[in-house]
């Protein structure tokens, strides 16, 4: 059965969403008959107010006004206010349901109702033996499937890169924990922690009670070498802020994550952060550029800070990508498996929990898809309230974990790696050479190419990534500023006939579809079609005129005989258009082994060296293994 039951429900705005900050409203009117793409609520007055707790407190976030007229606003109904949100201009507050209501009337002011959002891991299928002699370090392949291990043997380790982990928080104690709070070279490389559940910094070396961020931390970023001397963690090198906002359970709030992200937003020049891993999902209940997080890390990518997220485990059917995986900006990492044989590639395919796209806008998601798996990582299980881990069989005080959550790590170590060798690339930069240098993913079973819905561009190579010269490739036509002040929001290349059968429109107006070359005769690529306005300006509807069906009749591969790459086969040389190199106005070199100075978006001068000052002053220093507390530098 069709996930799309009437050529209304588009992937597009054909309802009305929850609280609009666009200069335009969508208020076309969708077909009696049709089925929204996800499931909506609510129109002005932007809230939803559970009747059956009418006098019970709920947590609310706060736009649209100055950061004193909502205060002032929650303070004379009676609320009380609990956080404020300086990157996305809101304020969280508890109120009752007849304080929402009386709020609900304020001209300009938009309330979201605070929900949660969940870790993206699931239980690995494995069964943890007993009796057997176990490595205290064993390959996880990783490195060695994604050829990291190619770069670790050229020094790129991610050196000089900082990487904030939004999550459970990490176990940096005792010998398990040292490879995340120690680089290659037995140097603590952990900043002074932020608890965003607690809305404080905190200097212990162990707040992880679920497993989930220690897990993904090491997949990043483990320093721990196995017997074949490969690394555990794809950029071993890199400094790390780790930011809790999620319980035992992997549960957390919109207002704790906003806390979290709100966190490194505010100190991103400080400790130089340039990645940051947000392995977490939410339900979709609105347009991307409504939803509190995905404004967040909008703000975010425009300070020039690479947000890479889990695509969702939601599986099998399309549209069912996450927030904010759904943000048409960020990197969305859909999960593969090795089958369990990592050494034959001809096995690998789609897990069957990796969510797909496209999203409600009709962009296509998720942008690569990585390894996630049965992944195993180094954590002591002891200190986890969360038991649910499947141990490895072979590695001591390893433990498997499957998801999107997974995925992600890889790519946001992989992303590490390329800002350590090209430390002047965007976020768009690095995602266009994320792209241009996946490979594709045929499904074994078939033979045939999984759909750029479930798999983008393709399985990463981190090597290929890193060596990539490409530009121009990824958010062509958005515009994030724009985005962000509501002067206009964007809608992707994704198609749906009556039929429910997908395609995506590209540049020259053609819908290529299964059976279909991804590029036209000049070699335009799908992603260019991005960035279209929300509504033509007629309003028609997003089908042709004769609404036939966009698949041929044979069902072929989406790729033409040859397998034709989707992406651009040019292969940019090193210059921008005007011929410049690589160096800025004043000359400074930009590969300076010494880590010279690199720019964020403001301009603002951040060297290394000021960063190493940061981590002197804030190191995470374990001379006690069983301590709990973070302890005063010994230098």
């Amino acid at each position: 059965m069709s996930f799309f039951t009437d050529k209304k429900t588009l992937l597009v705005g054909a309802i009305s969403l929850m609280s609009s900050v666009s200069a335009v409203m969508l208020t076309t009117q969708s077909s009696a008959q049709s089925t929204p793409f996800f499931t909506q609520s609510g129109s002005t007055p932007q809230i939803v107010v559970s009747q059956s707790h009418t006098q019970e407190e709920q947590s609310y976030i706060l736009q649209g006004l100055s950061r004193n007229a909502l205060v002032t606003a929650v303070e004379k109904v009676g609320g009380a206010v609990a956080r404020e949100f300086p990157i996305i201009n809101a304020i969280s507050a508890y109120l009752t349901s007849h304080q929402a209501t009386e709020l609900a009337s304020i001209n300009g002011l938009r309330m979201t109702a605070d929900r949660n959002v969940m870790t993206m891991s699931t239980l690995d299928n494995a069964v943890a033996q007993t009796g057997l002699a176990k490595k205290f370090a064993i390959d996880n392949d990783i490195a060695t499937q994604t050829e990291a291990d190619e770069l670790h043997e050229m020094g790129i380790t991610g050196r000089g890169v900082t990487v904030a982990v939004l999550d459970s928080g990490t176990l940096m104690g005792g010998v398990e924990g040292k490879p995340l709070l120690r680089n290659t070279y037995n140097r603590s490389r952990a900043f002074y922690k932020y608890d965003a559940t607690l809305g404080q910094r905190t200097r212990k070396l162990n707040d992880d009670e679920n497993g989930h961020g220690s897990h993904v931390t090491g997949i990043i970023a483990s320093s721990l070498k196995s017997e074949n001397g490969k690394y555990n963690g794809m950029a071993p090198d890199v400094y790390l802020l780790s930011v809790k906002a999620f319980d035992a359970n992997g549960s957390g709030s919109y207002t704790d994550v906003l806390d979290g992200l709100n966190y490194i937003y505010q100190n991103r020049n400080r400790y130089r952060i340039r990645v940051v891993n947000l392995s977490l999902g939410a339900e979709v209940r609105s347009h991307y550029w409504d939803d509190p997080v995905n404004q967040a890390v909008m703000r975010l990518w425009d300070a020039g800070i690479v947000v890479v997220t889990s695509a969702g485990n939601s599986g099998s059917e399309h549209g069912t990508i996450s927030v904010p995986g759904n943000n048409p900006y960020v990197i969305s990492v859909g999960a593969m498996t090795d089958s369990y044989t990592p050494g034959n590639p001809f096995d690998d395919r789609m897990t069957t929990f990796s969510s797909k796209g496209p999203t409600y806008e009709g962009f296509v998601k998720p942008e690569v898809v990585a390894f996630g798996g049965h992944i195993s990582s180094k954590m002591n299980k002891a200190l986890l309230k969360n038991k649910n881990h499947v141990e490895s069989l072979t590695g001591e005080d390893y433990h498997m974990i499957s998801g999107t959550s997974q995925a992600a790590a890889v790519v946001s170590g992989t992303v590490a790696l390329m800002l350590q060798y090209s430390p002047g690339l965007s976020p768009d930069d690095v995602k266009c050479r994320l792209m241009d240098s996946a490979n594709r993913v045929s499904d074994p079973s078939t033979g045939k190419a999984y759909d750029p819905f479930t798999q983008g561009a393709g399985l990463i190579n981190a090597y290929a990534a890193v060596m990539s010269t490409a530009t121009g490739c990824a958010n062509l036509g958005l515009d994030v500023q724009a985005d962000l002040n509501g002067v206009t929001h964007f809608a992707g290349p994704a198609r749906v006939n009556t039929a429910g059968e997908l395609g995506i429109l590209i540049s020259n107006g053609d819908v290529i579809t299964e059976g279909t070359d991804w590029f036209n005769a000049e070699g335009t690529d799908w992603f260019n079609a991005e960035g279209t306005d929300w509504f033509n300006a007629e309003g028609t509807d997003w089908f042709n005129a004769e609404g036939t069906d966009w698949f041929n009749a044979q069902g072929t591969d989406w790729f033409n005989a040859q397998g034709t790459d989707w992406l651009r086969v040019e292969g940019t040389d090193w210059f921008n258009a005007e011929g410049t190199d690589w160096f800025n106005a004043e000359g400074t070199d930009w590969f300076n082994a010494e880590g010279t100075d690199w720019f964020n978006a403001e301009g603002a001068t951040i060297s290394t060296e000021s960063v190493e000052q940061a981590l002197l002053d804030e190191t995470v220093v374990n001379s006690t293994e069983e301590s709990d507390e973070l302890l005063d530098p010994v230098f």
